[in-house]
């Protein structure tokens, strides 16, 4: 089913969360493990992310260097189709640009469709972090609008080598919004634009970045209205659960903590201080974005439910 029409079903607020692929050996029980404790609140559907190659150097004969490429956490589509076959909720597998030719696109998408998935979410993805900026694969897609645009045309019928008009597949694409806006974007005012060509180019609806200040969220989908993007826009959490998250979070994501919140966190001394507070703040958050009637509240897990589990519980 798809992710608008079960937004458009639903009656109150639905809950989702996003997964990790287990790192590369591991078996497919340690998702089960996080999955598990989760599917008491019902979720409507399960993000699953996809991770592209990174690159490792290995020494050969007469010293000689051979740039290896790598996938650390492999088996999206496996996931997605475990998932759908364990749990009977929708998978929805991100789809990337980085890595992948328009024709392993296509491949993918026929997959997916095979295994009856009707969601994907499509991302441009992160440069390898060999490489200062993004740089898509030959016969790849630069920007997420690309992939949008090419998984759209195959809901039309039309596949990339192809001159005639095949089966068509009859995916709901998402797309990323970003309430801070994207560290690349010039200003929020480009940043919706691009937004925008997604929607107009065939994404159906929007999960955000994650944000500790509802008001962002909230300014941003007025913002996106003003601009005629009238799609349904998820928030997306992430409970701060350890020290280290303290720096790692505004860095790596671009970010900002709201002032009540980042004079807690200094007071913190141990993780289970952070653990705690973050369990309280995500409590808040979400309840506040409920109560707002957003359409779902979308959860980042980064594979450990344990937090995500006792948000729910004084939600769901």
């Amino acid at each position: 089913m798809k992710v608008v029409d079960h937004i458009a079903e639903a009656k109150d607020t639905l809950f989702s969360f996003e997964i990790l692929p287990p790192l590369k050996g591991k078996s497919i029980q340690s998702i089960y493990n996080g999955i598990d404790p989760l599917m008491e609140f019902k979720p409507k559907f399960v993000n699953v992310t996809y991770h592209r190659e990174e690159y490792v150097y290995k020494e050969r004969d007469k010293g000689l260097l051979e740039k290896v490429a790598i996938r650390k956490r492999p088996g999206t589509v496996g996931i997605c189709a475990a998932i759908m076959n364990k749990y009977h909720v929708d998978a929805v597998p991100h789809l990337i640009c980085g890595g992948f030719s328009k024709e392993d696109t296509e491949n993918a998408l026929i997959d997916l469709q095979f295994l009856g998935i009707d969601n994907v979410l499509a991302l441009r993805g992160d440069p390898i972090k060999t490489e200062s900026t993004f740089r898509p694969a030959k016969n790849g897609h630069k920007y997420a609008v690309e992939l949008i645009k090419q998984v759209q045309q195959m809901n039309e019928g039309n596949y990339t080598l192809d001159e005639i008009k095949l089966e068509p597949t009859d995916f709901c694409i998402g797309a990323a919004g970003y309430p801070e806006k994207h560290f690349e974007a010039m200003n929020m005012a480009t940043d919706l634009q691009y937004l925008k060509q997604k929607v107009d180019s065939g994404a159906e609806y929007i999960v955000t970045q994650l944000f500790f200040d509802n008001q962002k969220y909230f300014d941003f989908v007025k913002r996106c209205r003003a601009v005629g993007i009238n799609v349904p826009i998820i928030p997306g959490l992430k409970p701060i659960s350890k020290l280290r998250h303290i720096p790692f979070l505004p860095k790596f994501f671009h970010i900002d903590l709201p002032d009540t919140l980042s004079n807690e966190l200094l007071k913190c001394k141990s993780n289970e201080d952070v653990r705690e507070l973050g369990i309280e703040w995500g409590i808040q958050q979400s309840k506040e974005l409920k109560e707002a009637g957003v359409p779902c509240i979308h959860y980042y897990t980064m594979s450990d439910s344990s937090e995500v589990k006792e948000i729910a519980r004084e939600l769901f």
